[in-house]
């Protein structure tokens, strides 16, 4: 425990106030300095990871918040964020996850310059949780560093005594976990599922494609986030991982994610490689083209597991549409869901070398977005009319999709705007002994059949390996 307070004072002074070898400087204004001339670009080989922190000095201090130069996070006051989210009042409560809870707050654009006035979501730390303070720091260390338009931004931190926080831009429509399996509510659209996959795809790849590569280790529906118009931005680093060095194929390390998404090969062996993030990716492509979660525990034993159930329809096109999400109401393109599921079938693959890379992924998930063969609506039978055909036997007509409309050729989307309260940021559910059981009530399928959805379960678990 010694060891561990000498870590976060060497890293963060300005967190313990009163010490007598660190003085906390006045926090008003408090920005991280500006990048010097030598700054390299985000992404290279000289961004600094929190294995360099491992056994901190006063030089490793100085690098950190030279790293985090340029990126111009805000280091906020306790105080400050207290005005920000009205106290952390309960009705700007957004969710809690196995990180804390979150919170939605208003940056005036008073409060300090170069700050414009905007909408936040502020994540507590829970100290109660498992791993907590290192995973503030992992989230600090990557997003200080890293910006692309699919990460979440991360506008700034609060380490003030024992208070760790973390500052983020507001994304209104809350997780892609919240918006596709909520009950009472429209089906997300096929063209916004289809946008989702590719803006994850894009966040994924640039992680990957970094100079020094970053494993993202918890890729699934909770952690997208998405904007009003459903742009997908990754969320939560706290499990991120830099990517094996030199001629390593692999990083061995703990073996932690969240069941039904994690690769086998890396829950078998704790070997993790950028190819586990790709597996997790076809995990949620199939969640987002069956409408079903990874893991549902209420349903018969053989459909419970998504991939072991979904793999044997994915390369047959007669079958997909036993799989579909029925409530997409056949408002789909068979051709956009063919090609989807065979990338998922691939990214599924129990051999990481088969799989394909996330730029390739990224590749193939574009040109989905653009087919036209989408149904106009829902098949809406009319009643026959007395004009000698009421004699008729009422026949139902084909479904959409087995019968298109004449007119069908053009692409007309219906999007459904959301009137339910985003949950906003959920992080590692149930990695905190505090996090509520949300998940665990049941759900009405199509056919009206009672179906108990469960939570994510998470992995954690220790392997041996040569690099931790």
């Amino acid at each position: 425990m010694t060891v561990m307070k000498i870590t976060w004072k060497s890293m963060f002074p300005s967190c313990f106030k009163g010490d007598d070898d660190y003085h906390s400087p006045k926090p008003n204004n408090k920005v991280v300095a500006s990048p010097p001339k030598t700054t390299k670009p985000e992404g290279s080989l000289n961004r600094i990871s929190v294995t360099d922190l491992s056994f901190p000095s006063t030089t490793l201090s100085e690098d950190l918040s030279i790293s985090l130069a340029g990126s111009n996070l805000h280091v906020f006051t306790l105080a400050e964020l207290k005005i920000i989210t009205q106290g952390f009042s309960s009705s700007n409560f957004l969710g809690e996850g196995g990180f804390g809870p979150v919170h939605k707050g208003f940056i005036d654009d008073k409060l300090r310059p170069g700050l414009k006035a905007q909408t936040v979501a502020v994540k507590l730390l829970d100290l109660d949780g498992s791993q907590g303070h290192r995973e503030w720091l992992t989230e600090v260390v990557f997003l200080g560093q890293l910006r692309h338009p699919h990460l979440v931004k991360l506008i700034g931190y609060c380490c003030e005594e024992e208070h760790r926080l973390l500052v983020y831009e507001y994304l209104p429509r809350g997780s892609l976990e919240n918006q596709l399996f909520r009950r009472y509510s429209a089906s997300l659209p096929w063209s916004a599922r289809m946008k989702i996959a590719v803006g994850a795809a894009k966040g994924l790849a640039f992680l990957h494609e970094a100079q020094k590569p970053v494993i993202y280790r918890d890729f699934k529906a909770s952690n997208i986030l998405l904007d009003s118009d459903y742009g997908a931005k990754l969320s939560d680093f706290g499990l991120a991982k830099d990517g094996p060095e030199g001629d390593d194929t692999h990083v061995s390390t703990r073996v932690m994610g969240t069941q039904g998404y994690a690769a086998p090969e890396y829950v078998m062996t704790g070997h993790l490689t950028a190819m586990s993030d790709v597996y997790s990716f076809g995990v949620v492509l199939m969640e987002l083209l069956t409408g079903r979660r990874s893991v549902e525990k209420g349903r018969p034993q053989r459909e419970q597991n998504l991939v072991e159930w979904s793999r044997p329809y994915l390369n047959d096109s007669r079958k997909l549409s036993r799989i579909m999400d029925p409530r997409l109401e056949g408002q789909y393109s068979e051709i956009g869901a063919k090609k989807a599921a065979a990338l998922a079938y691939l990214c599924l693959s129990h051999r990481p070398r088969s799989r394909p890379t996330m730029t390739t992924v990224v590749k193939t998930l574009e040109p989905l977005q653009d087919f036209d063969d989408i149904p106009i609506g829902p098949f809406v039978y009319t009643v026959p009319s007395d004009n000698g055909e009421g004699n008729k036997d009422a026949k139902e007509s084909d479904t959409p999709k087995e019968k298109k409309r004449e007119n069908g050729g053009h692409n007309h989307h219906h999007h459904h705007r959301s009137h339910h309260r985003s949950n906003g940021h959920r992080h590692h559910p149930l990695k905190s002994p505090k996090t509520p059981n949300s998940m665990s009530q049941s759900d009405k399928n199509q056919n009206g059949r009672s179906v108990s959805t469960s939570p994510d379960t998470s992995i954690a678990s220790e392997s041996q390996g040569s690099k931790v």
